[in-house]
């Protein structure tokens, strides 16, 4: 086993030495940084919206002005969310053991499979979070053993999921790089469908008695070029505005859109990836399913030609996605 499970730590009695793996500097601690009484309305973008044109600008204007954004009516059906959350929730219901025979493989460089830790922890404080990470689109880059077959229906849940979240993918980068001014072969070339890993992820927050000291996933960027998320009812997800953290206000069955680190590269920061974290409920687990929409490990991602010139030097090196991020996943400069 990796280590003792956050979900097995909060079903025992919690004991000083426990705590402290947890809690935060007083300068992180969401009980004291957050902004209180306030949620944060993000805009929301009607993707049926029959005026094509307004909703590539708004999904432009909110990838400049916020790096956040909520889609609404994105034809994703309510009831397939509705299975993929309750299969979701089903495995991490299962058994202990059931669920470590798809744990993440010690000392591989793949951060598929069930899991705790993630990424280099600073002052060794950890996230109270459990996850599993699989990859879910294209066929070729699927490595079922790490997705469970209990329940048994988990499999074939998330495919009919994934089938409909490519037709939002598409529409999305489309919309954005039409933004950058790219020309239509340009467009083609930026966003090949075959260049994309479609990475899932199911975070897993149990009830914490000391919610306001620490964190879920401590404050980060994504990697990703984009990020779609669905949350279940259990608030959590904040946001940096201006220097502060806010509650971002969840809106039903909506879809939450993070810019991620390799758009606002290739956008040479015109796009800016969102600052977020996660807290916690002191009664509720809370759940969360964000897919991250990644290049393949060996893309290299840079700054777009037509966006460098004297006047805009590239603000960010070109370099292989997987060396991006093994950087970003154990601190290193990039």
């Amino acid at each position: 086993m990796e280590e003792q499970r956050v979900q097995t730590i909060a079903s025992q009695s919690n004991d000083d030495g426990i705590v402290d793996m947890f809690v935060r500097a007083e300068n992180e601690q969401p009980g004291m940084t957050t902004i209180h009484g306030v949620n944060l309305e993000v805009p929301i973008i009607d993707f049926t919206n029959p005026d094509e044109e307004k909703v590539v600008h708004e999904i432009v204007e909110a990838c400049r002005e916020w790096g956040m954004f909520q889609i609404v009516n994105h034809e994703i059906p309510d009831d397939v969310i509705s299975k993929l959350q309750s299969v979701g929730k089903e495995f991490f219901e299962l058994p202990q053991e059931e669920k470590e025979a798809i744990a993440k493989i010690e000392g591989s460089n793949s951060i598929e499979g069930y899991g705790t830790k993630l990424q280099k922890e600073i002052d060794g404080k950890k996230g109270w979070v459990d996850h599993l990470f699989h990859i879910v689109w294209p066929p070729s880059s699927i490595n079922y053993r790490f997705w469970p077959n209990n329940p048994p229906s988990y499999r074939e849940v998330t495919e009919e999921y994934c089938g409909h979240l490519r037709g939002v993918v598409k529409k999305l980068l489309n919309s954005m790089l039409i933004g950058l001014s790219l020309e239509e072969d340009e467009l083609r070339e930026c966003a090949k469908e075959d260049e994309l890993n479609y990475l899932l992820k199911i975070n897993y927050y149990p009830p914490c008695p000391f919610r306001d000291m620490v964190l879920g996933v401590p404050a980060h960027t994504d990697m990703s070029y984009i990020t779609i998320l669905v949350p279940n009812e259990v608030q959590g997800l904040q946001a940096s505005r201006e220097g502060h953290w806010y509650d971002v206000k969840y809106i039903p069955n909506a879809l939450v859109i993070h810019v991620g680190d390799q758009m606002e590269i290739l956008s040479n920061g015109k796009y800016k990836a969102i600052f977020h974290r996660t807290t916690v409920d002191k009664d509720k687990t809370r759940m969360s399913w964000p897919v991250f929409i990644e290049p393949k490990p060996e893309y290299e991602v840079g700054p777009h030609p037509k966006l460098v010139d004297p006047d805009n030097p590239p603000k960010y090196k070109t370099k292989k996605y997987k060396d991006y991020a093994y950087c970003k996943l154990n601190k290193i400069p990039q």
